[in-house]
C-alpha cells in the first residue's frame, strides 16, 4: 500500500492540510496512520462524507434547550 501526506492528500480533496489532520485525529480517514508527528494516509483513501447538519434541526433543538431551561 503506498501512502501520501496530509498536505498531498488535501490537495487532492480541495481542503485545507489542517482539516485532514482533524479528520485523521478523529479517525475518519480509514487506515491513516500517525508516524512520528506527521500523518500518513492510503493512496486510495477516500474522502469522508461531509457531516456538517445541513437541515438546521440541530440549531433548532439547541434554541428549543435554552428556552425551557429553568434559569
Amino acid at each position: 500500500m503506498r501512502y501520501i501526506s496530509a498536505a498531498e492528500t488535501a490537495g487532492r480533496w480541495g481542503l485545507s492540510r489542517r482539516r485532514v489532520i482533524t479528520l485523521c485525529n478523529d479517525g475518519r480517514i480509514q487506515d491513516a496512520q500517525k508516524v512520528g508527528a506527521t500523518w500518513i494516509i492510503p493512496e486510495t483513501a477516500q474522502k469522508p462524507a461531509d457531516a456538517r447538519v445541513k437541515s438546521g434541526r440541530y440549531i433548532k433543538k439547541c434554541e428549543e434547550k435554552s428556552n425551557g431551561s429553568p434559569n
